[in-house]
């Protein structure tokens, strides 16, 4: 009898608390089932994406929490029978999850607007991941202070003074965020790296196209498929090589060499010369260095006679086709560097190096230029009277052993 007259005699407060209890299931009702729906049809039916990542993130699911909470917030006040200590941690129960909605909300919505950025071309430019990572730490520091402090029941900015001690401790401890806040300023502000670079940083056997940039860490899509994180740190403090120069020039190097045989080098008879006046790639090449060999000549007089007089190589005219070769293709830049030189002679012969750039930086398109232009010129060297250098293999050291024994 004396519960039943205490809840009898405490039957406003419990009706006022069950209003509000109600009054709170219905505000969370209401933004659950009818206004976040709303905004997701809403969004489905625009064009523009940033809405479609706001519900990808759950933005207004988040924000949707706040509505019953804040009507026990204020309702709190008005009701009667909660004053004194239930009132005071109605209140801080409240509270403290108003600053943690706000908090995960605040991230959220800056993940959303991370993802609506990179949605631009700009952002392969200057990614900003980092920089909302960051934000999105001091936000979670800021909504933990704020936590602690109403726990406490202390200000907020009297937790803040109370940091002065602990940096040190705090720079220990944040110490690679810290490094990589700093490092990602400097790549960002001097362009360093950009999603879809390729790139090399041999200490980590990196090799290939960066994927992501964020605070801590860059990833990095090797040829193989792999993936590869690095320190965003370490991209300042060591050496990698950045590709890019070369996909913005429009061309790729090439720069290979050709062993000729060293024993195979010899002067052109008039015989092969007038052959080689019927190559197309050589006629002007033949004309104008005969003509400049006979005014050397009779400038000269007898004194280049004979041995000292100056001929035409088999070597030299190779260049010259190799030059005019490559000149003559229509997917070699013209507006690049073009080179065919010969090298210090090696104990591999006497190397010939290509030095051009392709029309092309796809790599497939890449490699077959390049294998079509060596494909022709191995097989056009005999025709200069050249060998090409290659270490006795296998089969020519049992060709030798047999005619040595048929002998």
């Amino acid at each position: 009898m004396d519960l039943l007259e205490e809840l009898y005699a405490a039957q406003p407060e419990l009706m006022a608390l069950s209003a509000l209890v109600l009054g709170a299931g219905l505000a969370y009702w209401f933004g659950r089932a009818v206004l976040v729906r709303l905004l997701h049809r809403a969004a489905a039916l625009t064009r523009h994406t940033w809405d479609d990542e706001l519900i990808v993130h759950r933005v207004p699911s988040r924000l949707a929490q706040l509505l019953p909470v804040f009507i026990i917030y204020a309702g709190v006040d008005v009701l009667p029978g909660f004053e004194g200590p239930v009132e005071a941690l109605l209140l801080k129960a409240t509270g403290i999850y108003m600053v943690l909605v706000l908090t995960f909300a605040l991230t959220a919505a800056l993940s959303a607007a991370n993802a609506i950025y990179e949605s631009y071309p700009v952002s392969r430019q200057r990614p900003l991941k980092g920089f909302v990572q960051l934000l999105q730490l001091v936000i979670f520091i800021v909504g933990l202070l704020l936590v602690i402090a109403s726990l406490m029941d202390q200000e907020p900015w009297v937790l803040l003074s109370g940091f002065g001690a602990m940096t040190a401790v705090l720079l220990l401890v944040f110490k690679d965020t810290i490094l990589s806040l700093v490092a990602s300023v400097q790549l960002t502000a001097l362009d360093l790296v950009r999603v879809g670079d390729w790139i090399e940083v041999p200490q980590y056997g990196a090799d290939g196209d960066v994927i992501d940039v964020e605070l801590h860490t860059i990833k990095v899509q090797n040829w193989d498929k792999t993936i590869t994180t690095i320190p965003t740190h370490r991209l300042i403090s060591d050496s990698f090589k950045n590709w890019r120069g070369m996909s913005d020039s429009g061309g790729r190097r090439i720069k290979r060499c050709i062993n000729l045989d060293a024993a195979s080098v010899r002067f052109l008879s008039e015989e092969e010369l007038a052959k080689f006046r019927r190559f197309e790639l050589l006629d002007a090449y033949i004309a104008g260095k005969q003509d400049e060999l006979l005014r050397h000549s009779s400038e000269a007089g007898e004194s280049l006679a004979g041995v000292n007089q100056r001929r035409l190589t088999n070597i030299g005219t190779f260049r010259a086709y190799v030059y005019n070769y490559l000149a003559a293709r229509p997917d070699i830049r013209d507006d690049m560097t073009l080179l065919v030189r010969q090298l210090a002679s090696t104990p591999e012969g006497i190397p010939i190096e290509l030095y051009c750039f392709t029309d092309t930086t796809a790599w497939g398109e890449y490699e077959g230029i390049q294998g079509d232009i060596f494909d022709h010129l191995l097989a056009i060297v005999p025709e200069f009277g050249l060998r090409l250098y290659q270490k006795p293999a296998g089969a020519d050291v049992a060709g030798l052993e047999l005619r040595a024994a048929t002998q």
